[in-house]
Order: C-alpha cells, then structure tokens, then sequence
C-alpha cells in the first residue's frame, strides 16, 4: 500500500512552509496541524525540527510530547538529532521513527549504532539532495537545512546509508522543495536502482498528478506532501480523503 506522509516543517512549536528551505510562512502549532491531519486521513506524520542542525541545539522534545497526546498514527521526527540518547528520547516521547540527517553525515556510525539498538524500521534516513553534474549522480547532499554542501554524490550516499543499517530512506530534492512543480523522477528512478530498503519521495508535490507519477514511474513506497495541503502559496489545498480518492481511480 502506498502511504502518503504529511510532512510538517516546524520552527519554535509552530509548523512553517517555505520554499526551498527559505521564507518559511507560520501555519499552526505543530500539534494543532497534526491533529488536523490525522482527522483528514493521513496516513503518517513527519515533522522536521528545520533551524536545530543548523542552530546546533536539540530536538524539540516538549512539541513532540503534545503532537503525541494529541494522534495516534505514525509519526517520525528529525532535526537536531546527535546522539543515542538524541533518538530514545524522541523514541520515548511516543514517536515511531527517528529521522537522521545532518548527524548521520557527520557520523555515519550512528545509523549502524541505532539500528543495532533501536532497530533498522526505527531509523529513517533523511537527505536532502541539489542538482549538480560535478557528481556521478548528477546530485549532491547538504546538510544543515540545505545551507551546507558536503562533498557526498547522493546516490553513493543513500547506499551506505542502507548498507550501515537504514530501514528507510527519504529523498528530498531541494530544487524541488516548495515550488509544486513535481517530484524529480529522474532523482527517484536512480535512487531505486541504488538500494532495496523502502524509498519516501519528497519535494515538488503541488496537484493530484504529481503523486500518481511518482507512484507509477517509480517503485517510492510513500510520498511526502506539505504544500498541497496546506500552503496558502497554492491555489488550492487538498484534503488527504481528496488525494487517496483520486489515486485509487488513478494507480
């Protein structure tokens, strides 16, 4: 079954949209809008933490206690993650998956660390990839919210990231961020010739068709939207009963 993620970027307790990772517009409280999303039929929840890496301080663990209290679906957290006790505090809060970036990058050793301790379906590998043809893939990897080059070719990057134990494994093209113009499929396609482990597609989304194409040109076993469904930069949102209706007639 293929699942479609709401992802909730969010700054202070508040969930943002921006483009590009810049010019970030305050929507809601993170546990307001997961709420929210559960009651339209998400079928998970990922929220990213955005300035922690790049501000280097810690997840906000107080948000992610009330977005708990509040759902009951799956739901992943990243940013500002840096340690074992990083993850089992997020683990304990109540969420389902910690989501590793900056740090993995930093530290490969804490994916195969995590995965021996919290197991691989716990660790969500997260990398944000941007165009650049001086790399085999044709893409590179920055960290730090996108504002950090680090000199890692994306695809040989998401093979270790499995090959040191990953059980998921999320893409997200930055030049794709935000804009609502389509996931980059090329991207997708040469992310699942790289590795087995399930494969979350992100960036682009911005209509219905966006999410049949990944969902049929690529093997992705889930799609993150946030613009679609709720950026006021659209002309319209979509509700996740809207979405899942139109790719059951479409997939």
């Amino acid at each position: 079954m293929k699942r479609l993620i709401a992802c909730l970027d969010t700054i202070g307790g508040r969930v943002t949209k921006g483009v590009q990772f810049f010019d970030n517009i305050d929507i809601a409280a993170a546990e307001e809008m997961a709420e929210k999303m559960q009651n339209l039929q998400i079928d998970e929840i990922i929220f990213f933490d955005v300035t922690a890496s790049n501000e280097k301080r810690g997840t906000d663990l107080e948000t992610m206690k009330k977005v708990a209290a509040k759902v009951s679906i799956p739901f992943t957290v990243g940013g500002g993650i840096r340690t074992l006790d990083d993850i089992r505090a997020v683990l304990n809060v109540g969420a389902n998956k910690v989501s590793v970036d900056s740090i993995a990058v930093r530290n490969p050793d804490i994916i195969r660390e995590a995965a021996a301790k919290f197991g691989s379906k716990s660790i969500l590998l997260s990398t944000q990839v941007k165009r650049d043809e001086n790399f085999p893939s044709g893409y590179q990897v920055y960290i730090d919210g996108a504002r950090l080059a680090t000199g890692l070719d994306a695809i040989e990057w998401i093979k270790r990231g499995e090959e040191l134990g990953a059980g998921e494994i999320c893409v997200n093209s930055i030049d794709n961020d935000g804009v609502a113009t389509g996931y980059d499929l090329g991207l997708m396609q040469k992310c699942d010739a790289a590795v087995s482990v399930p494969l979350v597609a992100s960036g682009g989304a911005g209509k219905p068709e966006h999410l049949r194409d990944v969902f049929t040109k690529t093997n992705a076993s889930a799609a993150i939207i946030s613009s679609m469904l709720y950026s006021p930069r659209l002309p319209r949102n979509y509700t996740p009963v809207e979405l899942k209706e139109y790719l059951a007639a479409n997939v």
